[in-house]
């Protein structure tokens, strides 16, 4: 009899097993928001940014207690500390426009988006004098009540 039940329970525990692995691995990959950010979205983010209004990009960012750093300073510790640093800096042009480049790279996993791209740059000054150039842009988003909220963003420049 005990031979005869051996195969049985061993079947019985493979596919318990592989089910409840499938079963996780399907719950990483669902989640509660709309598709994952894409190049599309990214850009939008970028669009906001070029109107020099931090406000126009603040339903991008998640508010709270998140680090985002910026080209300088050395960090911010919320969105409205990110947003009241970008704004005294952004009053100092007249201009800008930000495109995602083609590098532009998308990471889903479940509830969390990971993405880098660089960024080509053109800003021109209130003195009229015109900057261009890349920089380096890292965003983490959370699904956050179904929308994809940057809860993390890294920007930085190479040393030239």
């Amino acid at each position: 009899m005990l031979k005869r039940l051996t195969p049985i329970l061993i079947c019985l525990l493979v596919f318990t097993v592989g089910a409840a692995a499938q079963t996780k691995k399907s719950a990483m990959k669902k989640s509660s928001a709309g598709p994952a950010p894409d190049k599309a979205y990214l850009q939008k983010i970028w669009d906001g940014w070029a109107t020099l209004d931090p406000a126009n990009t603040a339903k991008f960012y998640a508010s709270g207690p998140h680090t985002f750093f910026d080209i300088a300073p050395l960090k911010y510790s919320s969105w409205d500390e990110y947003a009241k640093g970008v704004q005294g800096l952004a009053a100092t042009y007249k201009s800008a426009k930000f495109t995602v480049n083609d590098d532009a790279a998308i990471h889903p996993h479940g509830d969390l988006v990971w993405a880098t791209a660089t960024i080509k740059e053109e800003m021109t000054t209130k003195a009229g004098k015109v900057e261009m150039g890349n920089f380096r842009w890292t965003a983490i988003f959370e699904n956050q009540g179904g929308q994809w909220r940057i809860v993390h963003d890294h920007t930085s420049a190479p040393i030239q």
